[in-house]
């Protein structure tokens, strides 16, 4: 059964230009390289919803679990993590459509 990891964030104050560099340059192909493929980006720019939102996709639950413990994500992570704040993940059956 297809997976989708759910990963939500606020982008830190004064960190804009910094966090769109890094998550174009290494987040995203880190991601991609670790196995997931990228199925949504949203951006929340009315109301008080997370500001961004990514899906990624990824071929059953033991993979995602790997993924999630593997020094790479370690590494992707804390890189975010000085970034963003509020982060939440959760991983849910992959359906078609927006999912939350």
């Amino acid at each position: 059964m297809t997976v989708k990891l759910l990963m939500t964030w606020d982008i830190k104050p004064e960190h804009e230009q910094e966090y769109f560099e890094f998550v174009i340059r290494e987040f995203i192909p880190g991601i991609q390289r670790l196995g997931a493929e990228l199925s949504d980006a949203w951006a929340t720019v009315y109301g008080s919803g997370s500001q961004i939102m990514v899906g990624a996709l990824l071929p059953n639950l033991n993979r995602s679990r790997q993924l999630l413990c593997s020094p790479e994500w370690e590494s992707l992570y804390d890189r975010l993590m000085g970034f963003v704040q509020n982060y939440n993940q959760k991983i849910v059956e992959a359906r078609t459509g927006f999912q939350l």
